[in-house]
């Protein structure tokens, strides 16, 4: 019984060099093709993450205006939903944040910080991201993503 064991393993044929490299450049080929798409969309995922985050950060914003009778100031900035500013004792009372779920302003998928600025009248605010390489303008995933888009 043992010596069956080993002729029918003696008859098995393994791959060859030959039949391997076929193989690898097959799975090259379809690597080649796939990883661009994949990569578009990847940064397509991260402008949808930022713009969802806007949201977020705006329905923070809305909630704390709502609490405060007005936005933080732009030197307050996103800070204000999670450190109670340093206002009058009448205005602190009212503060009742932090108003963001895990008690820290997020940072764009890039890794970078959201920007925040009201407008001088106090009733507008904007808040935006540089996108992938934190510059103002660009195209495709560089391009700004902000509030107002």
């Amino acid at each position: 019984m043992e010596q069956t064991k080993y002729a029918n393993l003696k008859h098995q044929h393994g791959y060859t060099l030959t039949e391997l490299l076929v193989v690898l450049v097959i799975i090259s080929l379809l690597t080649a093709i796939i990883a661009p798409r994949l990569i578009g969309r990847i940064g397509k995922a991260k402008s949808t993450t930022a713009r969802t985050q806007i949201e977020n950060l705006i329905s923070a914003l809305d909630i704390y205006q709502l609490d405060m009778g007005e936005y933080p100031s732009t030197e307050q900035g996103l800070a204000a939903l999670i450190i109670k500013p340093e206002l009058g004792e009448e205005q602190s009372n009212l503060w009742s944040g932090p108003y963001m779920r895990r008690g820290k302003v997020p940072k764009d998928p890039w890794k970078n910080p959201f920007i925040y600025t009201r407008s001088v009248d106090g009733e507008t605010i904007l808040v935006k991201s540089l996108g992938k390489d934190g510059q103002i303008g660009g195209e495709g995933e560089n391009r700004d993503i902000t509030s107002d888009d």
